[in-house]
């Protein structure tokens, strides 16, 4: 039995919105247009008007309502994807903490054995974002130093075991070692991203050479310009900025990034060379005042932002994907179809899986979110089930 939407206001892969109706069949989009005609039999849903977008694709997300990605559990993994599919997330990357090699290894071994299961009651799980240890101490954020290491010889081997179910590394590529290790987690399939890094411009420009292709959440624990002696010389961030062929993710609520320098990664980058993401931590969908664990760091919620126990530094952020596309729209002045494409094709190109989801196209997954211009979400459809229905 098919699936059609009607009255829906579409997010269409070129950011346009027009108004048409979409057919789903047997999980896939079957198609999509100004009119869709009716079959027999079929379910039809309603828009209303509302926005029709693909699903939300999330980077980089650590936990929600208690649970952390590294207690590496189903029932922790499950909570997790259950909680930012009201968020309109379809697909998530979940994200590790600076640890020791087991504790890391067990997170890896727990994802691989459960993203198959996933997709049933929330977003689907697409792998996980090794983030750390290859971090300068200097920025670190909320990641415990004792646990930063450099490379050593044998560590490719341990992430090639790995390469089917990481996402992406993050690390800082100024560290020593890195010219070796970079070009061989590239040559082993494994996107690598720059972050929690005190490069400088002629460092991160070499790590792009080297197939770097992404930075992680720009603008937060990364280098930018700075004096060296008389000179000024641009960091990281700069370097990011400048390079085209650069993704940059960006943390979108409000907290981490101010609208101002959201607005100029948006013109510096435009809307395909940023990709949403929420950094969100097990304090997402907390009171405040609540305390959770980033890894084993204590934190807690205060107005919304996760921050360590001490207050010192932000700990990830309580947001979902549908609160970072309010942010840029709403706050920077992004068309609504541009902000939906930092959250789709963006991350969907990132990650390679273009030809699978990320845009209302025929063939590709029905990974599917729709809200209305208050940005409250109504339904959330991945693989055409139904896992969440809130009615705004």
């Amino acid at each position: 039995m098919s699936l059609r939407f009607t009255n829906a206001r579409l997010c269409l892969p070129d950011g346009v919105i027009r108004e048409g109706g979409l057919r789903v069949r047997a999980g896939r989009i079957a198609e999509v247009g100004p009119r869709v005609e009716p079959e027999p039999g079929e379910q039809v849903i309603d828009a209303g008007g509302r926005l029709l977008a693909p699903g939300f694709i999330d980077l980089h997300v650590h936990g929600a309502l208690g649970r952390d990605a590294m207690e590496s559990t189903p029932q922790a993994l499950e909570t997790i994807c259950r909680y930012h599919a009201t968020g309109g997330s379809t697909a998530l990357a979940l994200t590790t903490v600076c640890a020791p090699w087991r504790d890391i290894g067990r997170a890896l071994d727990a994802v691989r054995g459960w993203r198959g299961s996933s997709g049933a009651t929330g977003a689907r799980l697409i792998g996980m974002h090794v983030e750390g240890p290859y971090f300068s101490p200097e920025r670190r954020g909320a990641h415990r130093l004792e646990f930063l290491r450099v490379p050593e010889p044998g560590d490719i081997d341990h992430w090639v075991r790995y390469a089917d179910v990481i996402t992406q590394i993050t690390l800082a590529p100024e560290l020593p070692g890195m010219r070796e290790l970079i070009p061989a987690l590239v040559a082993a399939g494994i996107r690598v991203s720059g972050g929690h890094s005190d490069a400088w411009d002629e460092e991160a420009r070499a790590a792009f050479s080297e197939g770097m292709r992404q930075v992680t959440h720009t603008f937060n624990c990364m280098s930018s310009a700075r004096r060296r002696g008389p000179f000024r010389v641009a960091g990281l961030l700069e370097a990011a900025l400048a390079d085209p062929d650069v993704i940059c993710e960006v943390i979108a609520d409000g907290a981490h990034v101010s609208p101002t320098l959201l607005r100029m990664l948006w013109h510096a980058k435009g809307a395909d060379g940023i990709a949403l993401i929420t950094d969100a931590t097990a304090g997402a969908g907390l009171a405040n005042g609540a305390e959770f664990l980033l890894g084993d760091v204590q934190c807690r919620v205060g107005d919304g932002v996760a921050f360590t126990a001490d207050g010192a530094a932000l700990a990830g952020s309580t947001c979902r994907m549908i609160d970072g596309i309010r942010t840029l729209v709403l706050a920077v002045g992004m068309p609504p179809g541009e902000a939906v494409r930092t959250a789709t094709t963006s991350p969907a190109r990132a990650l390679g899986l273009d030809k699978e989801c990320g845009s209302l196209a025929p063939g590709l997954r029905a990974d599917l979110v729709l809200f209305d211009d208050g940005f409250r979400m109504w339904q959330t459809w991945v693989g055409g089930r139904c896992v969440f229905e809130g009615r705004g």
